[in-house]
């Protein structure tokens, strides 16, 4: 019985360590993420709770070429501060996206939740936060990548789905379905 459950937590301790590690995915990206979306446990100056900095990397082929999508976020004091239904204070998020072909650098944005205010109702980002993206797929119209604007600390989230073409053409649409940013068998 012993070796039954210390077989049994060497096998989750091994899954555990996969799920978090970087390493080939089955659709045979790379990816490579730098640290997590957890709070910080200090505040800034002002007493805001915000998302720690973070960094993912996937390198991945499209139509025979390889590219690199990297993904930062990162805290910005300068935006406007979100006030939770709790009354706690937060720091808004930019990420900043770039796409590498073969190395060379050839799409760069940095996003904040306004740039999805075509799309998501003005009600709901006053009391959100631009939580993440990530890179999902390839497709035939291009780059699929997901993100995630949300009230702070909740399940409450509008996802997004996000477009860009080979050439740097950006497309977005609210993505009601997680299901279809995030086939089956990546959940």
């Amino acid at each position: 019985m012993r070796k039954t459950i210390y077989e049994i937590c060497i096998v989750f301790s091994l899954l555990a360590m996969m799920s978090c590690g970087g390493g080939k995915s089955q659709s045979g990206t790379t990816n490579r993420n730098e640290s997590g979306m957890l709070l910080q446990e200090g505040k800034s100056a002002d007493g805001a709770k915000s998302l720690q900095t973070s960094k993912a990397e996937n390198n991945f082929t499209f139509r025979d070429i390889a590219y690199t999508s990297i993904i930062n976020r990162q805290p910005d004091e300068s935006l406007p501060k979100v006030m939770s239904e709790m009354g706690e204070l937060y720091t808004d998020n930019i990420i900043e996206l770039t796409l590498l072909r073969g190395g060379n650098k050839f799409f760069n944005k940095t996003f904040t939740k306004q740039d999805f205010s075509s799309i998501i109702d003005n009600a709901f980002l006053r009391k959100s936060i631009l939580e993440g993206m990530v890179f999902n797929k390839t497709t035939s119209a291009g780059f699929l990548f997901a993100a995630s604007i949300c009230y702070p600390q909740t399940d409450l989230y509008i996802p997004v789905s996000i477009t860009i073409t080979s050439d740097g053409k950006v497309s977005m649409k609210k993505d009601e379905q997680l299901e279809d940013i995030y086939s089956p068998d990546e959940i």
